[in-house]
């Protein structure tokens, strides 16, 4: 049954990008972060597009009929819905772009056009075409007699409209074929390669009459299917998802974009031959791929046009002498990151692979830094002579190829590569290490929010837990058991272990909540997580709001509950906080202080993560850790600089104004003061 406080997956995930596109917009963000949310925006958009497009336009084939869950709407009409929200959003993200770079033009960083370059800037430009460009260009003609060639997937190419007596001429002339800014001299004044491509493409057909060209971008589907990809007896999972890839990077195109207009028949020879519609044409003022922006800081010093430097903090409570598993013995550890450093957990890892006394190391692993010293310490465990078992998700979206090299690279070193069920990926977050002591052996586990990825520890927001109690350390056994053998858990002690013993115990929390309101108690529920769908426990909690159960939620990314529905959820409040760092950590709370349980956990509300991934939960059994996890979700609830509230309608609106700055409260910024006095800076 669709309910009224139910919202489009699809259409929320816009409005979460839409969020992204309000940093780029947003006059307090310094200018080259302003630029960088614009990136985000696009990469984001970029994704969506590869994945949730391609997914739709293969479900108007398959299901053609079949209607979404939570808003009715067939496949087409989502589509149709979604590509004409992204067509509104278009215009905003050109201004934005270029609003930003007039104002850099006061630093000197200036995105010159060779119509506006300087006389001595266009003839270093003709000889830099001439003498570095050109001789690189591999241009094509195409005609009846040609076939269409195949555009990589998010490249950038010129296309080129020739005179032709009969039927249309096109030239196509692949772009990225060499350094894309030219740097005019050693001020911020540049030029972008495709840009003198198109310039100088008439230079190209000599023998041709060029009536126009354009910078064109295709985007192709990133929907692959995993449900045939099982490995069999005879074939490793990894040649199997080798293939996958190299499909996906063939897949339809399912968006052509153009940074101005061809003439009405080139476009529709273009759309015809790419097999798309009008509805699928972007026309976008912008540079179609905004990677460079993050290049742009090389070109000044200027401290204002950044967010002020921060460093991962190392606590002070943490001792640099003493080593971590006699540390972790003593009390449970929890990291919040990126305001304090990942190195305690990188420590643990390092002295694990040394430590005479370990036995064994077993990780689940989901994505990785590109020089990952989790990967190191692992190798050099196998390489001591310790069991290490290591699952590695392949199935991981576009880090497929990362973890293939990573797998092979862990069996080389001689640790145990698994890959999990073959149904469901493994998102979990999840490290156990046993260590030989005079009774026997003593354990050490680690359940985090975020992964085991040393770059995105210093821009996501997560927590880690470090504990060595027996029955967390006893539950993290039966996981990896399970994953060992192709099974499942199907019972627990103390973490909660989707699918089977995860999405219930919420339920479960809920209505306990819901029993205490009814009994006339004061009844309370609060999560921080990246997003909502799962309609089990959007029905749970407009049940528990119903029932006068306050309920909180910080929920940054996609939102299909609507908060404020009067008879419906008005006792449920939902902020979404997109600022300078990733909000990613996911954090349960359920009941008031007196009987209050936490959990950290890899999963979100959604039955992607619910019902069709392994994901773990763990609680947070320290009081002193309990309230630092409240206080991180409280911080964000009441956040007035980054927090947009979410409406009855599903939009997300910024707070009132603060007028007065005493009264600001930026969640991130408190986090960081807070990490440098908890390690002893001020």
């Amino acid at each position: 049954m669709i309910q009224p406080y139910y919202m489009n997956r699809e259409l929320s995930w816009i409005k979460f990008n839409e969020r992204v596109l309000e940093e780029a917009e947003d006059s307090n963000v310094p200018l080259l972060e302003q630029l960088s949310f614009s990136a985000i925006y696009q990469s984001n958009l970029d994704e969506f597009v590869q994945v949730r497009v391609g997914t739709m336009l293969d479900r108007m084939e398959s299901e053609p009929q079949k209607k979404d869950s939570r808003s009715g709407m067939k496949p087409k009409q989502q589509l149709k819905a979604m590509l004409a929200e992204i067509q509104n959003l278009l215009p905003r993200k050109d201004r934005a772009y270029y609003n930003t770079m007039d104002k850099l033009k006061e630093f000197g960083i200036v995105h010159v056009t060779f119509s506006d370059a300087l006389p001595e800037e266009k003839i270093f430009l003709e000889q830099y075409f001439k003498r570095e460009v050109k001789m690189l260009l591999s241009p094509i003609v195409l005609d009846k007699r040609q076939p269409f060639p195949f555009l990589k997937n998010k490249a950038v190419y010129i296309a080129v409209h020739l005179a032709s007596k009969s039927g249309v001429r096109m030239g196509i002339v692949p772009a990225g074929v060499s350094d894309r800014i030219i740097r005019l001299g050693k001020s911020g004044r540049f030029m972008l390669l495709e840009d003198l491509i198109l310039h100088f493409a008439p230079q190209l057909f000599k023998n041709e009459k060029v009536l126009d060209a354009a910078v064109i971008r295709v985007t192709r589907s990133g929907s692959i299917s995993f449900e045939s990809s099982a490995p069999d007896e005879n074939t490793d999972f990894r040649d199997t998802m080798k293939e996958l890839i190299r499909k996906r990077n063939k897949q339809n195109a399912v968006r052509l974009q153009m940074n101005s207009m061809l003439d009405e028949e080139a476009t529709e020879y273009l759309l015809k031959k790419l097999k798309l519609s009008r509805k699928q044409l972007f026309l976008e003022q912008t540079p179609l791929d905004l990677s460079f922006v993050y290049q742009l800081g090389d070109f000044t010093s200027e401290p204002e046009l950044r967010f002020p430097p921060q460093k991962p903090q190392l606590r002070a409570d943490i001792s640099p002498k003493q080593d971590m598993m006699s540390q972790i013995a003593k009390h449970d550890i929890l990291l919040s990151y990126p305001y304090e450093s990942i190195s305690p957990f990188l420590r643990l890892l390092d002295e694990a692979a040394l430590d005479p006394d370990v036995a064994s190391i077993k990780i689940t692993l989901y994505r990785l830094a590109s020089n990952s010293r989790v990967i190191d310490s692992l190798c050099q465990a196998a390489e001591n002579g310790k069991e290490v078992l290591v699952l590695v998700e392949l199935r991981a979206r576009f880090d497929e190829e990362n973890n293939i090299h990573w797998a092979e690279r862990l069996l080389d070193a001689g640790c145990t590569v698994i890959y999990g069920p073959h149904n469901m990926k493994v998102h979990s977050k999840l490290l156990l290490i046993t260590r030989k002591n005079e009774n026997g052996a003593e354990y050490f586990v680690q359940v985090g929010t975020g992964n085991y990825n040393e770059k995105t520890s210093r821009i996501y927001t997560d927590l880690s837990l470090m504990t060595a109690n027996p029955e967390i350390a006893e539950d993290a056994r039966h996981v990896f058991d399970a994953l060992s053998t192709d099974s499942l858990v199907e019972q627990t002690k103390q973490l909660l272990v989707a699918p089977l013993c995860l999405k219930s115990e919420i339920i479960r929390m809920l209505d306990e909540e819901i029993a205490h309101a009814r009994n006339g108690e004061e009844a309370y529920f609060a999560a921080k997580i990246n997003s909502i769908s799962d309609k089990q426990i959007m029905d749970k909690l407009a049940e528990a709001s119903q029932a006068g159960v306050t309920v909180e939620l910080v929920v940054r990314g996609i939102c299909c509950l609507k908060p404020g529905i009067p008879g419906y959820t008005e006792n449920i409040k939902i902020v979404s906080i997109v600022g300078r760092f990733l909000e990613h950590s996911r954090i349960y709370i359920s009941g008031t202080e007196e009987r209050r349980k936490v959990y950290i956990s890899s999963a979100d509300f959604m039955t992607r993560n619910t019902v069709h991934r392994v994901e773990v939960s763990a609680p947070l059994l320290d009081k002193k850790l309990r309230e630092q996890a409240v206080r991180l979700v409280k911080l964000c609830l009441s956040d007035n600089v980054k927090a947009r509230i979410g409406q009855p309608d599903g939009s997300f609106r910024h707070c009132d104004t603060v007028l007065d700055e005493d009264e600001a409260i930026n969640a991130q910024e408190i986090q960081c003061r807070n990490a440098a006095a908890n390690a002893g800076q001020s």
